[in-house]
């Protein structure tokens, strides 16, 4: 059996999970997420655990194992505790404003960039210069902060620009200036 797939997924105190076919129903204080699981894997509650099965040993459903108990995994984390993706803005000039919607980002075109937070997730800006982005989901969460982070990713040579935070930019060395040509 796969490694990851055959450990039972314990559910903490104040989430509920319930199984109704293929769909995973997990509720808990931070919100309630859905999923349908693949038709060829199983997936029931055992008291406070739920466990997944396979039918049987090709590769291909030991694969689908191990995702299924992943990402539900993710989801009894995301309703228990939350995840969060912090973004970073480096430039002179760049910042960030909160609006009601979502964020407003000013990061050195003509005009400023409105991005609008889906449902599911807050966003919040700390010193004009940090966006926080919150969710249950976490595959929302990775996908708002990246698209974020697409709208001004950091570039090369002074590294402005929007990255995650503890991301480190590989810097390229600019043009040299050289006195005079060689005959």
């Amino acid at each position: 059996m796969s490694r990851i797939g055959k450990r039972p997924l314990p559910l903490p105190k104040g989430v509920i999970g319930t199984v109704n076919g293929q769909t995973v129903n997990v509720k808990g204080p931070k919100g309630e997420l859905s999923r349908v699981v693949h038709s060829e894997i199983g997936v029931k509650l055992d008291g406070t655990n739920l466990l997944v099965t396979r039918p049987s040993d090709e590769s291909r459903h030991k694969a689908l194992h191990g995702l299924t108990r992943a990402l539900l995994k993710n989801m009894i984390e995301g309703v228990s505790v939350g995840y969060t993706r912090v973004l970073e803005i480096q430039g002179v000039g760049y910042k960030a404003e909160l609006k009601p919607p979502g964020v407003r980002l000013t990061v050195g075109f003509s005009h400023t960039v409105d991005y609008p937070a889906p449902a599911g997730i807050k966003l919040s800006v700390e010193n004009n210069v940090l966006v926080k982005v919150e969710g249950t989901d976490k595959e929302l969460v990775g996908q708002v902060a990246s698209e974020i982070r697409k709208i001004r990713p950091p570039e090369p040579y002074k590294g402005k620009g929007i990255r995650y935070q503890g991301e480190q930019v590989r810097r390229k060395a600019g043009k040299t200036a050289t006195g005079a040509k060689s005959a």
